[in-house]
């Protein structure tokens, strides 16, 4: 039962992730991927709360691993990320590509560092 309910939590995260990246990806210029940055953060957050939640609060084990290794898991994407940096590498755009590598990495770690700050109000 747990399993379905990991696999359910992915899939809605992959749902949202899909709707997240064409809402950035509409109203941004450029080929940045402002969507894939938004989505990776915002599910660090995530991350970081259910984290701390777990550490804090004794939140169980169930609903920790649906909302982060579901939910988080199937909403933020490494593979796309990586993809992404190649691509704006290969065009040329080495400064741009330069910046989602250490830009997301940071604001990946402090949106998780917020979200375990959260979970202690």
């Amino acid at each position: 039962m747990l399993s379905l309910a990991i696999a359910l939590a992915a899939g809605l995260g992959a749902v949202a992730r899909y709707v997240v990246d064409q809402l950035v990806q509409y109203r941004t210029r450029g080929d940045f991927p402002y969507g894939t940055i938004i989505i990776n953060v915002t599910g660090s957050l995530v991350l970081g709360v259910a984290t701390g939640l777990a550490l804090h609060h004794g939140l169980a084990s169930t609903p920790t691993l649906v909302i982060g290794s579901g939910f988080a898991g199937g909403y933020t994407t490494l593979s796309t990320w990586a993809w992404e940096t190649l691509a704006l590498a290969e065009t040329g755009d080495v400064w741009e590509a330069s910046f989602n590598v250490v830009g997301s990495f940071a604001a990946g770690l402090a949106a998780a560092a917020a979200g375990l700050g959260l979970a202690l109000l």
